[in-house]
């Protein structure tokens, strides 16, 4: 399986989240889940989240391991040019502080940033790496 990131697809932080990897990413491995879907939901429950756990953090499956919340978008970096890349240096910061940081971003992201039923766009050249995740229609704003 390759590295494979469970995301909010209602979220317009997560979905920003998702241009910026396929904008600077440094190779193509990383593919994208929808957390609701019934893959992506599946997918969290054998490696380690409930519905209600995905609400707080996105899910990153890699190697056979499940990494969430400040470890998983440290991991997301490693994947990404420079200097994007460099928000690994995050990773001095101890986990529960992160983690903490993390969680106030989660917890405030629609009322910070919105939400939008399905909207993350999916390149379609890049569709080979989206599951469970709807084609966003280009016209819609």
């Amino acid at each position: 399986m390759p590295p494979t990131l469970v995301i909010d697809t209602d979220c317009v932080l997560c979905a920003a989240t998702v241009r910026i990897v396929l904008t600077h990413e440094r190779d193509d491995r990383l593919h994208f889940m929808g957390a609701w879907s019934p893959e992506g939901l599946a997918l969290a429950a054998r490696y380690c989240c409930t519905a209600e756990d995905l609400n707080g953090t996105f899910l990153l499956i890699q190697d056979g391991r499940a990494l969430t919340r400040s470890d998983a978008a440290l991991e997301v970096a490693r994947h990404l040019r420079a200097p994007w890349r460099w928000l690994r240096m995050f990773g001095i910061v101890p986990k529960p502080l992160r983690d903490r940081l993390y969680g106030l971003v989660a917890r405030s992201r629609y009322r910070l940033f919105g939400r939008r039923q399905d909207c993350v766009r999916v390149p379609p050249d890049q569709r080979h790496r989206f599951h469970g995740v709807q084609s966003a229609d280009p016209s819609r704003p």
